[in-house]
């Protein structure tokens, strides 16, 4: 089985600040795979190589088979990368229901879209008609979410889905990314450690722009020597 997303010896800068310090790491189809480490390390940037926003100096990016290296960010996105940003990026004096069209492709099969996302987002619902601005940190979270699922979306880049959510708040998210799972593959960034091996089915750990572990999430916990280093 070929991968989904590989990222081969990656070096990414921003202006001469070495960032990525060669990174490889891959996503297979119907996977969950989550970055870790500490604020600052290359997990963003990662995301951001992914998608051509940050285009490595060197090392590759390919993407169900080809080479993207080097590409625009709009063509990766059309191959089927969709990216879920940690400032969430609402269009604030947009309505919910907008907000959501706004993602999907095909203009017509918008309310079959719509109906798609308030499935995996019930609490959606009742609030389609609010502009954005109004909502909550975690209605954002969810409408954000929703929008990378209506895209059609065959991998999503996830940054940082629980960060200043409530608790409850941080499991219906969780609960969202489970059903979104179903349809698509997973890049996730994630500071909450237990959360993130909850939802993954294998993780990287990053340290000053490097992998410096690799692994299945199974039993994994924070207190292990090895990661803990990392961590705190």
């Amino acid at each position: 089985m070929s991968h989904l997303l590989e990222l081969a010896d990656v070096h990414t800068y921003y202006g001469e600040s070495h960032i990525l310090e060669g990174v490889s790491l891959h996503v297979d189809p119907g996977e969950t795979v989550a970055l870790v480490g500490r604020n600052g390390v290359g997990k963003t940037t990662t995301l951001r190589t992914a998608l051509q926003l940050t285009p490595p100096r060197n090392g590759t990016v390919t993407y169900d088979g080809e080479d993207v290296t080097g590409s625009e960010t709009h063509e990766v996105a059309q191959a089927g990368m969709g990216w879920i940003p940690e400032d969430r990026r609402m269009f604030s004096q947009l309505t919910v229901d907008e907000n959501i069209q706004v993602a999907v492709k095909d203009s017509e099969r918008v309310d079959a879209h719509l109906d798609r996302a308030f499935e995996a987002f019930p609490d959606l619902r009742e609030f389609r008609n609010r502009k954005a601005g109004n909502l909550s940190g975690g209605q954002q979270q969810m409408v954000a979410i929703a929008r990378g699922l209506v895209g059609e979306n065959d991998l999503l880049l996830v940054d940082e889905p629980s960060e200043g959510l409530a608790p409850q708040i941080v499991e219906d998210v969780a609960n969202a990314l489970r059903a979104v799972s179903e349809d698509a593959s997973l890049l996730l960034v994630e500071q909450n450690f237990p959360l993130a091996m909850d939802l993954a089915d294998r993780f990287y750990l990053m340290d000053h722009g490097e992998v410096v572990h690799s692994d299945t999430t199974e039993g994994v916990s924070a207190d292990d020597e090895e990661i803990r280093r990392y961590l705190t």
